[in-house]
């Protein structure tokens, strides 16, 4: 069964690595509920799907098509095997810490209930940035992160609701384009024969697909 091993908050911390000086990448884990609703445009909006989550680099995260952040467990187990080191469910900064869900594999536009009212659906795999790679400290991290393309998947909210540890995940729908979140990763970093067939997906966000559309006809 899939579900939710974890939700996690953002325990706010200094960030050399941007001009804005402080980060929410750090996330732990909370007993829940938690509410959840579209957060709003990027930059003016409030930024987490997550009620009591905090953003503070709204240009570049939160948002309708990143109100919610999910990593798989499995893909943490395996990343542990990797750096011979524990990492703890949020440390990538995720919201949602899963187990028995192929997060990766998701189609892009798939939708997720969560429990009994939240509806979620991805939009997008995460790209790596320099908060990430200080708060890893590990030589050549991003380059690392994106070969192995286990980026997790942001989502958007379709349907308000509240979510908690131990919560079912139920697949409601899934687009039959069949471009996963890890193969559009794969496209817009490091394999740009592929940027046609993510240019294609209706359900990707549309600020992405107009730089899909830049950077093909250029």
């Amino acid at each position: 069964m899939a579900e939710i091993l974890s939700v996690n908050l953002a325990v706010p911390e200094p960030n050399s690595a941007k001009e804005v000086g402080v980060t929410g990448i750090n996330k732990r884990p909370v007993a829940g509920p938690v509410p959840v609703r579209a957060p709003g445009p990027k930059t003016v909006g409030l930024g987490s799907g997550l009620v009591g989550d905090q953003i503070f680099d709204v240009r570049h995260h939160g948002g309708d098509d990143q109100a919610v952040y999910a990593y798989a467990r499995e893909d943490y187990d395996w990343w542990e095997a990797e750096l011979g080191r524990p990492l703890a469910g949020g440390v990538f900064g995720e919201n949602l810490t899963t187990v028995g869900l192929d997060v990766n594999g998701a189609v892009i536009g798939e939708q997720w209930r969560i429990g009994s009212e939240l509806v979620l659906q991805t939009t997008f795999g995460r790209i790596p940035c320099a908060t990430f790679q200080l708060k890893m400290g590990i030589p050549r991290w991003l380059k690392r992160f994106t070969r192995e393309a286990r980026p997790g998947a942001y989502l958007r909210v379709l349907r308000p609701g509240e979510v908690r540890a131990g919560d079912e995940v139920t697949v409601l729908h899934r687009p039959e384009h069949g471009v996963t979140v890890a193969e559009g990763f794969r496209a817009w970093m490091s394999e740009p024969e592929l940027l046609p067939r993510l240019l294609a997906v209706e359900e990707a966000p549309e600020d992405l697909r107009e730089q899909l559309r830049r950077r093909l006809n250029a």
